[in-house]
């Protein structure tokens, strides 16, 4: 294949091996620009999950983003796949929901749980155990599996939006759909749903983008707004010391019988999420061979697998390969550049921390319904 462009023929295109992909520089910049905008959602989304599960918001902040960062650099170097990894949906939410909230584990221990989900998850990859298990699994387990999760986030979603609330007798019930920001929400479902129908680049920030501006003039019922107005828009990115190292093992060794069923459905959904997203992009970029193999699968698996390990250690829930790196590799990205602009884009979010913590929870929630639309259509 005749590359688009001329490639470079220094570090990157020795190091990416660029030419032979039939790519060049400035593709995969565009390629990482453009999965970025897809996923950059998760540095609103994940932070406000999280801060339910007792943790600090402005922290898991500058967590999503390092961790997602770090990953998305180890699959560009130890794989060279154009693939971007952040906290997974889905596992955020079963981490603060469930494990968290329901089960009554502190964030601290549940960090310590995510941190041995990794570790077992890196020795099924570097034994080759991993694809094992997953081609054992029927089809049918992996669709149920997806479309549970899918579910359970898209009840959460309309509990943020306020469209159900709890009920002593029949546990959720109609919100009030008068309120300006349940209405809001509604709106803002709407919105997502138009766009990402007609293909809209980075969809789901431009909603958000939307519901926050229109919550500048809608009142919250508090004596405010529904959205209010940060202090600044540039800073420097929040410590992540509250988060970093705060792993705590109490819990798996004192109570060894709940902590286990917990890692082993850690482990569950991370491998048909890995193994499905790291297939379907691949395939699209021309990675996969006629018989269906990858080479240097083997060592993205590995990437991933050190990349869960990284999210636990950083601050946040397990980070995952992202289906969105798909719109990168339709705008022309081949090689692990593109996974470094995305890194680098990650980064430099930091610096808008607080427009990042001003977006309001009903403006995030309608893109809890569309990651939940995914699952289930998968």
């Amino acid at each position: 294949m005749t590359p688009p462009g001329p490639a470079s023929s220094g570090f990157l295109e020795r190091r990416f091996q660029l030419s032979r992909h039939g790519t060049s520089v400035n593709r995969e910049i565009i390629a990482g620009c453009t999965t970025f905008a897809a996923m950059a959602y998760i540095l609103v989304v994940n932070p406000q999950i999280l801060k339910d599960a007792g943790m600090p918001q402005a922290a898991v902040v500058t967590a999503t983003a390092l961790a997602a960062a770090g990953a998305s650099l180890l699959m560009a170097f130890l794989a060279n796949f154009p693939l971007a990894l952040a906290p997974g949906m889905g596992i955020n939410a079963f981490f603060a929901y469930t494990v968290c909230l329901t089960m009554g584990v502190p964030w601290q221990s549940a960090l310590a749980l995510v941190f041995v989900n990794g570790c077992i998850f890196l020795l099924l990859s570097v034994t080759g155990m991993r694809e094992r298990i997953v081609n054992a699994l029927p089809n049918s387990l992996k669709a149920a599996v997806c479309a549970g999760v899918g579910l359970f986030i898209g009840f959460i979603g309309l509990k943020n939006g306020g469209l159900v609330v709890g009920h002593p007798h029949t546990f959720v019930t109609l919100g009030d759909i008068s309120n300006p920001s349940v209405a809001l929400f509604g709106v803002g479902v709407l919105l997502t749903c138009v766009l990402v129908a007609r293909g809209t680049p980075a969809a789901i920030i431009i909603s958000m983008a939307v519901i926050t501006v229109i919550g500048f003039f809608l009142p919250d019922g508090k004596g405010g707004n529904i959205t209010q107005m940060p202090t600044s828009i540039l800073s420097l990115p929040a410590s992540i010391e509250p988060t970093f190292l705060k792993l705590d093992f109490t819990f798996l060794l004192k109570e060894p019988a709940k902590a286990l069923p917990v890692i082993l459905t850690l482990l569950l959904v991370d491998l048909f999420d890995n193994i499905g997203t790291l297939i379907g992009v691949t395939k699209r970029a021309g990675l996969m061979d006629k018989n269906g193999h990858v080479p240097g699968l083997p060592r993205a698996l590995t990437a991933d697998s050190l990349a869960a390990i990284l999210s636990s250690l950083l601050g946040t829930s397990t980070v995952v390969s992202y289906i969105e790196s798909a719109t990168g590799v339709q705008a022309g990205g081949r090689t692990g550049l593109t996974s470094v602009v995305v890194a680098v884009l990650f980064l430099l979010a930091l610096f808008l921390t607080p427009l990042i913590l001003m977006i309001p929870g009903v403006a995030v929630a309608p893109a809890w319904w569309w990651w939940a639309s995914s699952c289930l259509k998968a």
